[in-house]
């Protein structure tokens, strides 16, 4: 896992707890778009490991029979 992935994820976490937070202190539903934001953020972590796992098995070199 890459140094940007990692950050993504912890962004992630402090967004979804600062939406958490947020909400249970001022009692306002309006931090429920940090929730959602979070969500996304997840979501774009996600998208960016499968490219970032499937960039990595591509550059391998294939073994194959020698000719």
């Amino acid at each position: 896992m890459s140094a940007p992935l990692k950050a993504a994820w912890a962004l992630t976490a402090f967004v979804i707890v600062a939406g958490i937070v947020g909400w249970v202190v001022t009692d306002r539903a309006v931090f429920a778009v940090f929730l959602v934001l979070g969500v996304l953020t997840a979501v774009g972590a996600v998208i960016t490991g499968r490219a970032e796992r499937a960039a990595t098995r591509s550059a391998a070199p294939k073994e194959g029979p020698t000719p």
